[in-house]
């Protein structure tokens, strides 16, 4: 009986280890994300297949500042974006809110910027911006308001960084593109997670996978 109470014990203690070992491993690297249907890809640096994978690509917007905001603006940087509009009384006084929580977390490192599209650059014009990031304390070298052409800002939500939902609908800028999605861009243009912006706890472990990023080698 008493050998049986060992091997029982020993049993416990490997199939711990194989836990902790499991979950130290998925905390050390980051999938890496090509589609919608966000299907993990689990590549490392290095790997032939990151070579043609999916990037953000090229793009040209104007930030609260007036300032031309392009993707070598975040070249060498981690970053996370979403998409909102300035006069939504529904989710985005939350996500901005959780956008600043981010502002707050990384506010004294270089390495992580913030980027937020407005989805009605008709009526979020610069100015807008302006006033809108003055009042919910948006620290202009750390986050960036961008306004620009709809078809531009529609295009990179739907196609580059796959924010919405795809209930296999084809869908163009006269259809309105409403997500609470954060979506985390490594230093090479990749997507490596997306996270709901309205939760808390999401909140939380993007910025644990940020200082994950951080440390990749």
């Amino acid at each position: 009986m008493k050998k049986y109470s060992i091997l029982f014990l020993v049993c416990i203690l490997l199939s711990c280890r194989e836990e902790t070992k499991v979950k130290t491993s998925r905390v050390a690297t980051l999938p890496y994300y090509s589609e919608a249907s966000f299907t993990p890809h689990w590549l490392y640096k290095g790997d032939e297949e990151l070579k043609n994978f999916h990037k953000i690509p090229s793009f040209s917007l104007v930030n609260q500042d007036g300032k031309k905001v392009t993707e070598k603006t975040f070249e060498d940087k981690i970053y996370i974006t979403d998409f909102f509009f300035t006069t939504c009384p529904g989710i985005c006084p939350k996500m901005t809110a959780n956008m600043s929580v981010l502002q707050d977390e990384f506010i004294n490192d270089d390495e992580v910027l913030l980027l937020s599209h407005s989805v009605t650059p008709e009526t979020d014009s610069i100015q807008v911006l302006k006033d809108y990031a003055e009042a919910k304390d948006v620290v202009s070298a750390k986050w960036h308001l961008v306004t620009g052409e709809r078809k531009t800002i529609y295009d990179l939500g739907r196609k580059s960084y796959f924010v919405e939902e795809n209930l296999g609908e084809e869908k163009t800028e006269d259809d309105f593109l409403h997500t609470e999605n954060f979506v985390l861009i490594d230093k090479d243009k990749h997507i490596r997670g997306i996270y709901n912006g309205l939760n808390k706890t999401a909140v939380q472990q993007l910025i644990t996978d940020v200082k994950t990023l951080k440390n990749e080698k």
